[in-house]
């Protein structure tokens, strides 16, 4: 094992398969940014929500502002 030219082939090889894995996990940081941002509505598919959604979230936002005022005047 005290031969150097097995110790580069080594080093090198490790080097590239760090290399390799560095590159896969970008690419798929990346690619995860992009579903993300398509899930927000900010990518090319972006359209309109569903009415469905849209009550729901309504709904889900009513809630919060009763609960709030609920607080605001002392009763929860």
């Amino acid at each position: 094992m005290t031969d150097p030219a097995l110790l580069f082939i080594v080093a090198v090889a490790g080097t590239a398969g760090i290399g390799l894995a560095a590159a896969t996990a970008l690419r798929g940081w990346g690619e995860w940014l992009e579903v993300r941002r398509l899930e927000l509505g900010g990518g090319r598919g972006g359209g309109p929500r569903p009415a469905t959604a849209a009550r729901i979230e309504l709904a889900d936002l009513r809630q919060r502002v009763r609960r709030l005022e609920a607080i605001a005047n002392g009763g929860e």
